[in-house]
């Protein structure tokens, strides 16, 4: 999670929060949250080709409940 809080000048701690709350895409694999690098890449490419600010919350699935 530090590269991605480098990579968009935030702190961890900030990326988690926006990840418990549903404004940042993230996976969860054996517990550990990893985000995809081309989730940041299409972000990125989108606000580049539409020359604005993306709500990166637009890129979070909805949750259906837990599976188990």
């Amino acid at each position: 999670m530090a590269q991605v809080a480098a990579l968009l000048g935030m702190s961890p701690m900030t990326v988690y929060r926006a990840i418990a709350a549903g404004e940042f895409p993230a996976v969860r694999i054996r517990g550990r949250l990893i985000v995809p690098a081309k989730a940041i890449e299409a972000i990125a490419d989108l606000a580049v080709a539409e020359q604005t600010v993306v709500d990166a919350s637009g890129w979070v699935p909805v949750q259906h409940g837990s599976a188990g």
